[in-house]
């Protein structure tokens, strides 16, 4: 009788926990809770921090200065620009003496003048991930990171979207997009930074804003490339991502109906967020592959860890196939490229491998490392090498 009852407790229990699931799925269909569950901007996980005190996050007095971009469309976003350590130490008692906080007017801070006024100046434009804000988990020491091998000479700029932070509006694909174009256009005729002189970075959610901002870029009558692209942890498309993603690395999102290849696709065409990586990027490089010599090359490198357990490496396997069949004129295959990567990439035994690929107008690298998770690999030196790298090959 014992077990009788055991036996239907366990039943009862498989029943709710697929009631429930199915629920969640059903309540995905709502394009809102879709996007809240893509974008998890309302977890801010900072939430009795205050993101104009940037040195909560340990920099320095006025290293950081806070300020609000406005978007076409209305919207305010949330800004810090943050200073190369050893340019601050050079104007540190000049620094210090500015008011403390959000700058209503950047353009008079101490700041702007060192990025807009040094022609030697370089400028990393960072689009973060799901969920917080510019001062969450790891972003602060990725910051870090960033200015690690020119530190008197690389600046910083990241944002908080729409509907993030104390940035205002909600969060949509179109918005986002809109939010990157709005950055990249402030540095550019604002900071009067040229984009030879930008790296773009980013990471989860970010890979796929930074990448519609590079097409759209090199898409206008007057193409636009900056001098190179690091996608940390991407993915593929929201389509593939939603087969593989577990929310903040626990809660499955489709990968329970993933086996019925079916019932995942009518799912899919319920979702409205597409955010098609993949596409974007093979397009990307086609049109930089058809442009001529007056143009500068491309510079895309992947990152991503074996263990990252919100998102899959295989997704940056795919980014890099479509990325390198977009690069010769009668492509190559996945099985084709992979035998070719498995001879010529470079052996990093326990730092993992890595694989570059030089074509006519450019190059496209995938790194993978073993250890780094989705998000602490973002402060590993594996990406203070990439960023330099990414200034240094088209200069």
């Amino acid at each position: 009788m014992a077990s009788m009852s055991a036996l239907q407790s366990i039943l009862y229990g498989l029943f709710a926990s697929t009631g429930l699931y199915a629920l969640f799925i059903g309540l995905l269909t709502i394009p809102v809770l879709q996007d809240q569950v893509i974008y998890l901007n309302r977890v801010t996980l900072t939430w009795f921090q205050d993101v104009n005190i940037p040195e909560q996050w340990g920099f320095l007095r006025n290293q950081v200065t806070p300020f609000f971009l406005t978007t076409p469309d209305g919207e305010s976003l949330h800004t810090w620009h943050i200073l190369p350590p050893e340019l601050y130490r050079e104007n540190q008692e000049a620094l210090s003496a500015e008011p403390h906080g959000l700058a209503l007017n950047v353009k008079e801070r101490l700041s702007f003048k060192l990025l807009r006024d040094d022609p030697s100046s370089l400028l990393v434009l960072y689009f973060h991930g799901a969920a917080g804000t510019l001062g969450s988990g790891w972003r602060p020491p990725s910051y870090r990171a960033m200015s690690a091998n020119a530190p008197h000479r690389i600046h910083t700029l990241v944002v908080d979207y729409r509907g993030f932070g104390s940035s205002s509006g909600y969060p949509s694909e179109r918005g986002l997009l809109t939010d990157a174009i709005t950055l990249a256009e402030w540095a550019m005729k604002e900071a009067e930074i040229p984009p030879s002189r930008i790296v773009i970075f980013a990471q989860s959610i970010g890979t796929a804003i930074s990448l519609s901002l590079i097409h759209h870029m090199a898409t206008q009558p007057e193409p636009t490339l900056f001098s190179g692209v690091v996608l940390v942890a991407p993915f593929a498309d929201v389509e593939s991502l939603t087969a593989t993603y577990r929310i903040a690395g626990t809660v499955p999102l489709l990968e329970p109906v993933a086996k019925f290849s079916r019932l995942l696709a009518w799912l899919n065409t319920l979702i409205a967020t597409k955010w098609p990586s993949k596409f974007k990027l093979a397009d990307f490089i086609r049109r930089c592959e058809d442009m001529g010599q007056e143009h500068p090359k491309y510079d895309i490198t992947i990152i991503h860890a074996e263990d990252d357990y919100d998102i899959p490496w295989s997704h940056s396997e795919q980014l890099f196939w479509h990325a390198a069949n977009a690069s010769i004129p009668h492509g190559i295959t996945f099985e084709e490229l992979e035998k070719e990567k498995t001879a010529s990439r470079v052996d990093n035994h326990a730092g993992g491998w890595a694989v570059e690929r030089r074509t006519r107008r450019g190059v496209i690298r995938e790194e993978i490392v073993k250890y780094g998770l989705h998000d602490r690999i973002m402060s590993y030196p594996i990406v203070s090498l990439a960023v330099m790298r990414a200034f240094q090959t088209l200069t």
